[in-house]
């Protein structure tokens, strides 16, 4: 099949589009998903595919949404609702911590929530704090959810339908600075991505780099910035930060022997940190250097004119790195 490029954004839109042909039971809502096609027109075009009950306008109530995506999933249906933005999830929590995350438990296996929850994520596109934020470490504190995070169109394409195949509630949050941001090769082919596993995006030897997100594009950066310098550096895709796959990420840092995290949450309680504190577990006396973590300060996202001071830059993540190499 020939590829065609599409941005992250258009990826997202393929995966719905073939996951809804694929199976009756996936149907989308949200608020202004149908008509509009979404804020970002993530669901352009699924309103006149698949007609106006499969693709769902809701009122802007995110606790119905959410309310309504988990009796549908325990029904059967396969519900991907859509928050507008990450910073208006938190009324939707109350559904996802105390229903969506427990029902198998509770129901002793009896019952699934199959739900896909989406949601556009980060800072970078000029947006009010509430449209800006990167909150991925409250929902990978909660037993029961996964949490995903694309960086790259293949990997929306191919984790999305995955998350819409998995038994249990998945949390799939979309970096909105990646929305448009270099198409590449993407065959619809319907290839599913496995969720609990990180992507090596460069092979290394000197220092292993991890990432996720819209963190990833200055990653990539960083990392020919210091290939130019003769440093091997390791890039690894998170991609699943809930389950984390550890194997990986230990494999990694016991070859480099050094390790820099980089992420835009704030710093504190970030996914990172926990991160670290596995690895330290793992491979204390394999490493060379103590782990660093280069993320956002522990600020609400400020206002555009402010915006790159905000997210961690090349120059950032080139001084971590330059520091955990040059440790004696």
């Amino acid at each position: 099949m020939a590829e065609q490029k599409y941005a992250l954004l258009e990826a997202v839109n393929l995966a719905l589009h073939r996951a809804m042909q694929e199976d009756a039971n996936v149907v989308v809502l949200g608020e202004d998903v149908g008509v509009n096609g979404g804020v970002f027109r993530a669901t352009a075009g699924l309103r006149e595919a698949f007609g106006f009950k499969r693709v769902i306008d809701t009122p802007l109530a995110e606790t119905m949404i959410a309310g309504l995506a988990v009796g549908m999933a325990a029904q059967g249906l396969k519900p991907v609702l859509e928050i507008q933005f990450l910073g208006f999830i938190y009324a939707a929590m109350e559904q996802l911590v105390s229903h969506a995350s427990r029902l198998r438990n509770r129901s002793r296996g009896r019952l699934s929530c199959p739900l896909v929850l989406r949601s556009p994520m980060g800072a970078g596109i000029r947006a009010p704090e509430h449209h800006s934020e990167s909150t991925e470490a409250l929902f990978a504190h909660i037993p029961g959810l996964r949490v995903v995070i694309p960086s790259s169109p293949a990997r929306a394409y191919g984790l999305l339908l995955a998350a819409i195949d998995d038994p249990d509630p998945v949390l799939f949050l979309e970096p909105t600075r990646l929305y448009r941001m270099n198409p590449q090769p993407l065959a619809d082919d319907g290839r599913r991505l496995p969720l609990d596993s990180c992507f090596t995006l460069r092979e290394g030897s000197d220092l292993t780099l991890v990432s996720w997100g819209a963190s990833i594009h200055e990653s990539l950066q960083a990392v020919a910035r210091l290939a130019e310098q003769g440093v091997s550096v390791e890039l690894i895709d998170v991609a699943s930060i809930k389950p984390l796959d550890l194997a990986t990420l230990e494999a990694s840092v016991r070859k480099t022997g050094r390790c820099v995290i980089v992420h835009e949450a704030p710093r504190t309680g970030g996914v990172g940190a926990e991160i670290a504190a596995s690895l330290y577990e793992r491979v204390l006396l394999d490493l060379q250097a103590p782990i660093q973590r280069v993320a956002a300060p522990d600020i609400p996202p400020p206002l555009y004119r402010l915006e790159q001071l905000y997210i961690p830059s090349v120059e950032d993540i080139l001084a971590a790195c330059e520091a955990t190499l040059n440790y004696a």
